[in-house]
C-alpha cells in the first residue's frame, strides 16, 4: 500500500510539471506572435507611399482645424489717445466723425469747463458749454499709435471751408493707460468736489447759527434793559477796555521817528564836541597870551 501511494504521488507531480511547462510554452508563443504582428505593422507603415502620407497629414489638419494666424491669435488691446486742445463749438460727435475714418472707435469723453467760467459766460449772456480736454478709445492700440504719430500738429479739418481748419491736433498716445483709470480719476474729482461743497455748507451753517444766536442775545439784553428802566433801576453799561494791536503803518512810522530822533541827537552831539574842541583851543591861546605879558 505505501508503495502504491508513492507511485501515485510521483505521477501527480509529473503531471503538474508537464502542465506548467505547457503553460510556459503557450505564453512564450503568444508573446512571439505579438512581436511579429507589431513588427509587421511597423513595416507596413514605413512602406506607405509619399502620396498616402500627404493624404493622411491633410486629413489630420482638417480634423484639427486651421492653425491660428499671428493676427487672429493676438487679442485686440484697446488704446487711448489724449487730446490736449479742444476748439470752441467742438463736440464729441465731431471727434467721433473725424476719427472713425482711421479705425474702430470705442468710448469718447470730453472734459467740460469749470463752473466759474460757465458763470462768467452766463453773466455775459452766452450759454454755450465748451470743453478743455478729451480722451478717445480705439479698439486696437496699434491703430491708436499710428493715428497719434500721423495726426499730431496737423490741421483738424481736411478742407479749407471747414470750421476747424485753423486748429491743430494736439494728440498723445497714453502708454498702458486704461479707461478704468480715467473713470477712477473722474470719480475722485467728483468726490473732492462733493467734500468741498460739504465743508462750505457746514461753514455757512455755522456762520448763520452764530449770527442767529447773537441776534437772540442782543434781543434778550434789550428786553432786560427795558425792564430795568421800567423798574427805575440803574442800568450799567458794560465797557471793555482793551488795547488794539498796532497796524504795520503805525509801527513803521514809529520806527522812522526813532531813527530821526537818533540822527538829530547824533548831530547835536557832534556839534557839542566841535564847540568843546574850539573852546579848549581858545583857552590854551589865551593862557599863552596872558602868561607872556606877566613879568
Amino acid at each position: 500500500m505505501p508503495v502504491q501511494e508513492e507511485q501515485d504521488d510521483r505521477k501527480s507531480t509529473s503531471q503538474e510539471e508537464e502542465e506548467e511547462v505547457d503553460t510556459k510554452v503557450t505564453i512564450q508563443e503568444k508573446e512571439e506572435d505579438k512581436k511579429m504582428t507589431t513588427e509587421e505593422e511597423e513595416a507596413d507603415t514605413t512602406i506607405v507611399d509619399d502620396e498616402d502620407s500627404v493624404k493622411i497629414k491633410r486629413t489630420k489638419r482638417t480634423l484639427q482645424g486651421p492653425k491660428p494666424t499671428s493676427s487672429s491669435a493676438r487679442k485686440c488691446v484697446p488704446g487711448i489717445l489724449y487730446i490736449g486742445h479742444i476748439p470752441p463749438r467742438f463736440r464729441p460727435k465731431h471727434l467721433r466723425n473725424l476719427m472713425s475714418v482711421y479705425g474702430e472707435i470705442g468710448r469718447v469723453f470730453l472734459q467740460p469747463e469749470d463752473g466759474e467760467i460757465k458763470k462768467r459766460k452766463k453773466k455775459s449772456g452766452s450759454r454755450r458749454c465748451d470743453f478743455t480736454e478729451g480722451w478717445i478709445e480705439f479698439r486696437d492700440k496699434r491703430v491708436a499709435k499710428r493715428v497719434a504719430a500721423s495726426l499730431h500738429n496737423t490741421p483738424m479739418a481736411t478742407r479749407k471751408r471747414q470750421t476747424f481748419i485753423s486748429d491743430l491736433w494736439c494728440i498723445k498716445y497714453l502708454h498702458r493707460f486704461q479707461w478704468t483709470h480715467l473713470s477712477e480719476r473722474l470719480a475722485y474729482e467728483q468726490m473732492v468736489l462733493q467734500q468741498r461743497l460739504r465743508t462750505e455748507v457746514s461753514q455757512a451753517k455755522k456762520e448763520t447759527n452764530f449770527y442767529l444766536d447773537s441776534v437772540d442775545k442782543s434781543a434778550h439784553m434789550d428786553k432786560m434793559k427795558r425792564k430795568r428802566k421800567s423798574d427805575a433801576q440803574q442800568v450799567e453799561d458794560r465797557t471793555w477796555d482793551f488795547t488794539q494791536r498796532q497796524t504795520e503803518e503805525e509801527i513803521q512810522s514809529k520806527k522812522k521817528k526813532k531813527t530821526q530822533k537818533d540822527t538829530i541827537s547824533q548831530k547835536q552831539q557832534d556839534k557839542d564836541r566841535l564847540h568843546q574842541q574850539k573852546s579848549q583851543s581858545n583857552v590854551s591861546l589865551l593862557a599863552k597870551i596872558f602868561n607872556s605879558h606877566q613879568p
